[in-house]
């Protein structure tokens, strides 16, 4: 077929790999993954798997792989499913080989380190790429299997909506979208810091009274932190948000939940999971933030989740100083 759209997927891990093999079922794509584990590349090409990561799933047989980065230069559409710590090196290393008219999709979840927060707004602000960020209620292994999926997709450009929405057309993937594109980069770090939260909850309680309790509380501080730093409002009702949160804070194939989980029973250690290191960043810039305006009392389960990942700390207080009451009464 002549007119295929070519997309690029740099990264061949999980979500590289399912995100790739659900749009390279349909026959007016042409997708290649870009990775540089050679075993992945030559299993994807020669056996339809990736032995790596889904050993045991057939893959599409449109989908192709290669360790070449030169060939980036064929690709007008490239998402980025690699962590969001590389992302910055990547794009400043192989700058000269994009097309003169790429669209940088992220699909990583982390903060730029920047004043500009988001890795989108970043790659915004230090490159004339375009630009556009997919996040959403999304575990790799469910994708991989064909299952119905969502993403929002946050972007400027407006043609760009439509270009997305034409792409995902008879796949699993289905989409929503918001030009708010602080707002779904921010939540999608958001969620994961909560959820490690109410895996500490969970563990310490199991009970239902007491998880949906804590997640109303969480998913208001949650809205609260999203408008201070000035996300849009509606943004957490969009997949980023509010679906996001849900399956990452409720499900137990969420790798942050399961941080929680693992904090509230008294197995946290800073050497044990680079996600306690990641969690403790994004923590960490909100808090600081938060604490110059003299704020801690105005998002309490941000603030113990600080002192959790510090060390030190008896979890046997942790619900105890979320749930003390405030001494006036507010009123909505």
């Amino acid at each position: 077929m002549e007119n295929r759209t070519k997309v690029c997927i740099v990264g061949g891990g999980t979500m590289g790999t399912s995100l790739g093999n659900a749009l390279a079922m349909k026959p007016e794509l042409e997708v290649t993954i870009i990775s540089i584990e050679e075993d992945v590349v030559e299993s994807i090409n020669k056996d339809q798997l990736n032995t790596k990561y889904f050993p045991n799933t057939k893959l599409s047989w449109r989908l192709k792989a290669t360790t070449d980065v030169k060939v980036l230069a064929d690709f007008k559409y490239v998402f980025l499913a690699i962590p969001s710590s590389a992302i910055f090196e990547y794009i400043e290393q192989h700058k000269g080989l994009f097309h003169e008219e790429v669209v940088l999709i992220n699909l990583a979840k982390g903060l730029s380190g920047d004043e500009h927060y988001t890795i989108a707004e970043s790659l915004i602000a230090n490159t004339s790429f375009g630009i556009a960020t997919f996040k959403g209620p999304t575990f790799a292994r469910e994708l991989i299997n064909n299952m119905p999926t969502a993403f929002t997709v946050g972007a400027i450009d407006l043609k760009l909506f439509r270009v997305f929405k034409e792409m995902v057309k008879g796949t699993c993937i289905h989409l929503d979208y918001s030009t708010d594109i602080r707002g779904v980069e921010l939540l999608s770090v958001l969620k994961n810091i909560y959820a490690i939260a109410l895996g500490i909850v969970d563990a310490q309680y199991d009970s239902p009274n007491l998880r949906f309790l804590f997640l109303t509380k969480a998913f208001n501080e949650m809205r609260a932190i999203l408008l201070k730093f000035e996300g849009k409002k509606k943004t957490i009702f969009k997949y980023c948000g509010y679906g996001d949160f849900g399956l990452t804070a409720l499900n137990d194939l969420s790798r942050n939940r399961t941080l929680g989980l693992l904090i509230g029973k008294g197995f946290y250690s800073e050497s044990n999971s680079n996600l306690v290191l990641e969690g403790k960043y994004a923590v960490d810039i909100f808090c600081k933030l938060i604490q110059e305006e003299n704020l801690d009392e105005e998002y309490r389960i941000i603030r113990e989740l600080s002192k959790v990942l510090g060390g030190k700390y008896s979890i046997a207080n942790f619900i105890h100083e979320i749930l003390e009451e405030h001494e006036s009464v507010p009123i909505d």
